[in-house]
């Protein structure tokens, strides 16, 4: 059996009532986090997980949910592990009496601690753990959950959709208090693929009203945990000295371990380790890091830096040695420094494959190299209290920049449809303005036959999304090259160039395939729905096919339909209903998806019920999924229904929120959060 992300036993421990200590961790013995070495992770492993919490709390059943695994308890991690991947909780104490000595490599201890009820946190479990997960009731806290295991378990790739991206930037915060920034938070990150947390710069209050030096392990756990809990972005999470324009001190790099593998252990994406730290932490911090991402960072500030220099390179070469990123940052005095950056960055680009390299200049002069460096650029944004280096610039400035250059030509991006992409237009010409794109946007209606030549060979021609979908056969006329998604779907929904060198490429692309994955590992991981049951109603194999592909991508298992027959490329291994008995003899399945117009959504209520638990209330809500895919109002309250049945419901809204952003993505290079878009499909587009 193959398995996705790492699948070994977990243990998840839950302090939320040990005393308080805030000592810093030791360097655990177990590498990477308890994982093996060069270990692939595919899907199917079956050994178990192991929850460590406390007993009034349910979180342990929550994670086997997330996870889509059985759930039991235990008081004690050896001779536990089960013939099939499950969780299983175990008592804070009980995993204290069994010290480290009594755990397998097989298994992931996770210490989880619930901040909102004012219990201090007991450094000595988080010692024994792996990771540690903090949280706080609220709405935030299942998708924050999910997050941080599809991350812990390797099932995400953040890294490798960034690396792939022909630019890609972080915005870097300096509030602070992270809460002062939440409510903006959507704006400040139009543009951005990352959010970088500057621990060195929060501030903890004391009550006479001073502030920490340093701001506690605690103050910055709960920091991070509010910020994931309002982006879906990945976070860079940064200690820096006060040589490069810092606060945190020097004379104890120590520290500098304790905070950094403390971001490991809450499941942080990037950690930012400085290249003047000792090689021993910078090595053990790159073994330990799990599926976190080490970016080796150097700044310079003293102006005497020289990219034509020997030491430039080998620079580079020392970063490398324990690093996915490279990050090199200095000052300079003249503008003639910003092409000797640019001769360096593509003489290190020639001779070195990996890890990537992310190198711009600070000050005014320097402003070039931000514009010119495609990997990680640092932005900020006019929101923010202050800038976090010399010489920043915002999103929309590094595109102006590039505009003016002749870097980003001006380009004309249709909507092409009815009403539905004319209203979407009034988002996407708000995101463009924010990010400050010189494309024009314009409403078209693709007329009586349905063709777009007429658009896609104009000159100025950047791309299109087209509502409702062309079929491929139509759209083979215009465009000769489909992604993998289109051509199996059988529908296209995004059109946009391709750059490769100086030749550019009309791609047709699927969209919404994304969006609804998305959507369906919102509160799941993609491996839960590994071999599960799936059942699709739709009236046609075209309105359906979206749904089927994003399911087969999270490898489901049987997916049986209703109300049509398929006989496409996604038709194999489809299994159709004919008969009332066929719902009879058929499990519960994990998760159900209408893709019904919505005069005929009612149609779907007998079917949340039959297979709700006897037609009651689940125990625990959220052990099914249900979506919704009608666009429009609904006959009868189809989303009640689903939850009162125990299923966790989406709605279209969610889908086409995902859905713009991935268009985005692939029409401009540019990244838009979901949280602002879903808003704007709740109340704009929709």
């Amino acid at each position: 059996m193959a398995l996705v992300g790492d699948q070994r036993p977990i243990a998840i421990g839950n302090s939320s009532t040990a005393p308080l200590s805030v000592a810093s961790p030791t360097i655990s013995r177990r590498d990477h986090n308890g994982a093996a070495k060069n270990t692939k992770h595919q899907l199917g492993d079956p050994r178990t997980v192991f929850i460590i919490t406390n007993g009034s709390d349910d979180i342990s059943k929550v994670v086997a949910e997330v996870l889509g695994r059985p759930w039991r308890t235990s008081r004690t991690i050896a001779g536990s592990e089960d013939n099939v991947a499950a969780v299983i909780g175990i008592q804070a104490e009980d995993i204290k009496r069994a010290g480290p000595d009594d755990r397998r490599n097989s298994s992931i201890l996770i210490n989880t601690h619930r901040v909102d009820i004012g219990a201090p946190i007991d450094s000595s479990l988080t010692h024994l753990s792996d990771y540690e997960f903090l949280y706080q009731d609220g709405p935030f806290f299942r998708r924050d959950l999910t997050r941080f295991l599809a991350h812990v378990l390797g099932q995400t790739n953040f890294h490798e959709q960034l690396i792939k991206k022909e630019r890609s930037s972080f915005i870097s915060t300096t509030f602070p208090d992270v809460r002062t920034a939440l409510s903006n938070l959507d704006i400040l990150t139009v543009g951005a693929d990352g959010v970088e947390l500057r621990v060195d710069l929060l501030k903890e209050s004391h009550k006479d009203g001073t502030f920490s030096d340093i701001p506690s392990l605690r103050y910055v756990g709960e920091q991070v945990m509010l910020l994931r809990q309002r982006t879906e972005l990945p976070i860079i999470y940064s200690t820096r000295c006060t040589k490069e324009n810092g606060k945190f001190p020097m004379d104890k790099p120590e520290i500098y371990y304790d905070y950094l593998y403390r971001a490991i252990q809450w499941g942080v994406e990037y950690i930012d380790v400085e290249l003047w730290l000792p090689e021993e932490i910078r090595k053990k911090l790159y073994e330990m890091r799990g599926n976190s991402k080490i970016m080796s960072a150097f700044h310079d500030f003293s102006g005497d830096w020289k990219w034509t220099s020997q030491a430039a390179e080998e620079c580079f070469k020392d970063g490398t040695k324990y690093s996915d990123i490279v990050k090199m940052i200095v000052m300079i005095n003249s503008m003639a420094e910003n092409y000797d950056l640019e001769y360096f960055r593509s003489t290190i680009t020639s001779k070195y494959a990996h890890p990537p390299l992310s190198a711009v200049n600070m000050g005014q002069m320097g402003q070039l190299s931000r514009a010119l460096n495609t990997v990680f650029s640092p932005i900020t944004h006019p929101l923010l209290p202050t800038i976090a280096a010399p010489g920043q610039l915002s999103a929309a400035e590094i595109n102006g920049a590039l505009h003016v250059m002749g870097q980003l030509t001006k380009r004309d991006i249709y909507a092409i449809g009815a009403v539905k992409p004319i209203a979407q237009a009034v988002f996407f010409e708000k995101c463009f303005n924010e990010l400050g794109l010189p494309h024009r946007l314009t409403c078209v209606n693709r007329g009586l036959k349905g063709s777009i030549e007429a658009f896609v060979t104009q000159p100025s021609f950047g791309g299109a999304y087209l509502y409702p979908s062309l079929p491929l056969a139509s759209s083979q006329v215009s465009i000769s090259s489909f992604t993998d998604a289109a051509q199996r779907i059988g529908l296209v929904d995004t059109i946009f160039l391709r750059h490769e060198g100086d030749r550019q490429t009309l791609v047709g692309a699927n969209a919404t395939w994304s969006g609804i994955r998305a959507t369906l590992t919102r509160d799941f991981v993609p491996s839960a729905y590994y071999d599960r049951t799936a059942l699709i109603l739709s009236n046609t194999e075209a309105e359906a096919a979206p749904a089927i592909f994003a399911l087969r991508n999270l490898n489901i298992g049987t997916i049986y339909t209703v109300g049509f027959k398929a006989q496409g490329p996604l038709a194999v291994g489809l299994e159709p209903w004919t008969s009332i008995q066929s719902v009879e003899r058929v499990e519960r399945p994990f998760v159900i998806i209408s893709a019904l117009p919505s005069e005929k959504s009612s149609l779907v209520q007998p079917l949340l019920r039959h297979f709700s638990a006897n037609g009651k209330a689940a125990t625990m809500s959220g052990e099914k999924v249900f979506l919704d895919l009608a666009d429009g109002p609904r006959k009868g309250d189809l989303l009640t229904v689903a939850a009162t049945s125990g299923w966790t419901a989406y709605v279209m809204a969610d889908v086409s929120a995902w859905t713009i952003v991935e268009t985005l993505r692939l029409l401009v290079g540019q990244n838009v959060p979901f949280d602002f878009a879903r808003m704007a499909s709740g109340r704009v587009l929709y």
